[in-house]
């Protein structure tokens, strides 16, 4: 559906993407997530032919973004994360005056823009004042308006900013919807307890390169393995130590009371054949798990914003 190759951009002596390449298939609902700074909003208004990039290519379905603009902007549809300023504007007249800057006019625009009112729940409001409506209501408009002409490609640029958890419950249903109608959506987004929950796929942007990408599962998968592994030992607690001191796999370790928390860089059969080194060894274990970890831990760790230490270090908090 969407690729992008060896995309720049920059602005005076900031580069704000460097060399970005991503591809989203089709019906696919991508969480695009990265510190600010980091190039989402530049590379979201270069896909939505609001900006011109230095360099690279944009391709949507193998056509050219750049080189076939005005075609290619029938198929896309954008939410910005700010909405703007309509005054007096009902929101009925503010669907038509969309639709027609789509050539969808008259009748059509009508019954187009009360089709897609009813699909955001604003049917009731349609003779309401724009600039009357609550957040809510204006990024559900916006969303809609952004439909008007039943775009393959929904780009949103932090979509559930500001919103309050009901109302982004909500707005998260609305997008399921239309994926499930067969819409690609890119959804930019900070609250990324919600992408994990919304998304099939994501990827992870920092300094204008893409340092993650995958489907939720492989995703996922990564998030297990950056976890500590907690290990509970009922008996032979020194002979445990030596054993995990020794360890090349272990970056760090942390004891409480009868659980060693370990900084563990190895993969399933790594952690399986430490199990056994240590049941060999005498040492009874009553539990041996990867700590539950989260998207938030993940993007932490590969953004640079929580460096693990290289060391050994030991939080005695008990006589072991």
């Amino acid at each position: 559906m969407l690729e992008i190759r060896e995309l720049k951009k920059r602005y005076g002596n900031f580069q704000a993407l460097d060399g970005l390449n991503l591809e989203i298939g089709e019906r696919e609902l991508f969480g695009f997530v990265g510190p600010n700074g980091a190039g989402k909003t530049t590379t979201l208004k270069i896909l939505s032919g609001l900006l011109a990039p230095d360099g690279g290519t944009v391709r949507i379905d193998g056509l050219d973004v750049l080189d076939d603009s005005r075609r290619l902007k029938q198929r896309i549809g954008y939410v910005p994360d700010f909405f703007g300023v309509y005054d007096n504007l009902k929101v009925s007249e503010y669907m038509e005056f969309f639709a027609s800057c789509y050539g969808i006019v008259g009748l059509s625009a009508r019954r187009r823009s009360q089709a897609l009112l009813e699909q955001v729940r604003l049917e009731d409001k349609a003779d309401f004042f724009v600039d009357g409506l609550s957040r809510g209501m204006k990024q559900r408009l916006c969303l809609a308006r952004a439909l008007i002409h039943d775009p393959d490609l929904l780009i949103l640029d932090e979509p559930a900013s500001g919103l309050d958890p009901r109302t982004r419950a909500e707005f998260t249903a609305l997008l399921r919807e239309l994926r499930e109608q067969g819409k690609t959506l890119i959804v930019s987004s900070h609250i990324l307890s919600e992408l994990t929950e919304l998304c099939t796929s994501i990827g992870i942007i920092e300094q204008g390169r893409l340092v993650l990408q995958g489907s939720m599962e492989q995703i996922f998968e990564r998030v297990n393995a950056s976890n500590p592994l907690l290990i509970s030992v009922f008996s032979n607690p020194e002979k445990a130590l030596t054993i995990l001191k020794s360890h090349p796999c272990v970056q760090t370790i942390a004891v409480r009371g009868d659980e060693i928390k370990l900084g563990f860089n190895g993969d399933r059969q790594d952690e399986a054949q430490l199990l056994q080194q240590l049941i060999d060894a005498g040492v009874m274990v009553s539990g041996f798990m990867r700590e539950k970890g989260s998207l938030e831990t993940l993007f932490m760790q590969i953004t640079g914003q929580e460096e693990e230490k290289a060391v050994i270090r030991h939080e005695m908090e008990s006589g072991i």
